[in-house]
């Protein structure tokens, strides 16, 4: 998925830094491999995948081995004759068993599809996880830019009004202008350098949003590259988008609240196991070691390691007869938590759908409005030209000019902002239809 991009390697940071800006995706990888959610995502999955081996291993049987050590002191049970004594003895024993479930119910089988089915929503959470912070440092991104431009503006047209005044104050001079046209130039000056103030606190609270999002620190400059990518640049897409079921099928929000509904499943299944008997085999080996203390005549250890030796074979079977409702409730819960996981993918899927129309529907009006404002912006040129022309005959007024040059930077303005609101529709497409 292009949203996802690269992962930053050393090599990429120091090119980054040769060419004196970061690029759009470089700030997206970054913030994916700075991004605290997406590490706490991470770590979620490997507790997934532990949890799927710990699955995978009950099927294997249970080993343990046993070693003791007893002193008795005053009356007891003489462990050869079988008698009390009132002698102190040591005993010492061994033994090694093993023990293997043989049916269930299945319930082990559905708890390893249930942890197979949590490991892929893990997975799927943190493909969310990274789209998502990708996709907030994209947007982040495009929001500098758009400030960037338009202090570009700001400054320009600063500067433009200060060609004006300086004009104005010349045809004053010479009695072309009055004193009254100079005013109003110069109130013009003054709101164009207010405009242009507050065009850059916005891009500073920009960019301190886009280190927010990529997790760099607050106080290091941050520079980006804004050539680095064509992000003016909107080319005819989302005529063909499939809004089909299978439009957002893949999305990983989706592929999660799928895989959580599989779980659930698997989840009922195993609590109907609760129903059926168990049955279970167990074996073992042991030996053991008498002495009675201050006596000489006992048998040797190896003598009594060796002859004291026994083995077992066990098969159990536990019939669930009555659990106190216990196993009934359960049921019931697990049938709840399955069905509730299924309206939960139904509405995901809903949910998504609509706002994949509604990110087509606002990138295919973001194409329209381009081409119109792109007219636009063009023929406010041409009023704007004429206009000043116009003044500098005294055929216009100070209101007039000032009319025309704020409409062509409103026109410029919403140009850049409507190409770039577009772009970021575009990627809003690619992350649902995971493209």
């Amino acid at each position: 998925m292009r949203i996802l991009g690269m992962i930053l390697s050393t090599a990429l940071f120091l090119q980054m830094h040769a060419q004196g800006g970061w690029t759009v995706w470089q700030c997206m990888d970054y913030a994916v491999e700075n991004n605290h959610d997406v590490r706490i995502a991470s770590l979620s999955l490997d507790n997934s995948e532990a949890d799927r081996l710990r699955a995978v291993g009950d099927f294997l049987p249970s080993i343990g081995a046993g070693l003791g050590g007893q002193f008795n002191f005053g009356r007891a049970i003489d462990p050869q004759t079988n008698a009390y004594t009132d002698v102190s003895t040591f005993n010492n024993s061994y033994n090694v068993s093993a023990s293997l479930p043989l049916f269930d119910g299945f319930a082990r089988v559905h708890a390893l599809n249930a942890a197979r089915a949590d490991l892929l929503k893990g997975k799927n959470r943190l493909l969310q996880q990274r789209g998502q912070t990708a996709l907030a440092a994209f947007q982040a991104f495009v929001n500098v830019l758009y400030y960037q431009g338009a202090v570009r503006m700001a400054e320009n047209k600063l500067a433009e009004s200060g060609g004006v005044l300086e004009q104005t104050r010349v045809l004053e001079e010479i009695g072309r202008k009055s004193r009254a046209d100079v005013a109003q130039v110069e109130s013009q000056y003054a709101a164009d350098d207010y405009s242009l103030t507050q065009q850059r606190n916005a891009l500073a609270l920009a960019m301190l949003a886009l280190k927010t999002a990529m997790n760099y620190p607050l106080a290091d400059t941050l520079l980006i590259d804004e050539r680095s990518a064509d992000l003016y640049h909107v080319a005819e897409a989302g005529g063909t988008i499939d809004f089909s079921a299978d439009a957002v099928a893949y999305n990983p929000e989706v592929q999660q609240s799928y895989h959580a509904m599989v779980a659930a499943r698997h989840h009922l299944r195993m609590s109907r196991s609760s129903l059926f008997p168990t049955v279970s085999v167990s074996a073992g080996i042991g030996t053991n070691y008498n002495k009675v203390l201050h006596m000489d005549d006992a048998k040797s250890f190896s003598e009594q390691f060796r002859n004291n030796r026994g083995e077992y074979v066990g098969v159990s079977v536990n019939i669930p007869l009555f659990s106190r409702l216990g196993i009934a409730t359960n049921i019931r819960k697990a049938r709840n938590n399955y069905r509730m996981a299924c309206e939960e993918y139904e509405r995901k899927n809903v949910e998504l759908q609509k706002l994949l129309a509604e990110a087509v529907l606002d990138f295919q009006g973001g194409l329209k409005e381009c081409g119109q404002l792109e007219k636009k912006v063009e023929s406010d040129s041409i009023a704007y030209e004429l206009v000043r022309n116009q003044y500098e005959e005294g055929l216009a007024t100070p209101i007039d000019l000032q009319t025309a040059s704020s409409t062509l930077f409103a026109s410029r303005v919403s140009l850049l902002r409507t190409r770039l609101t577009t772009v970021m529709k575009e990627q809003q497409i690619r992350y649902y239809t995971n493209k």
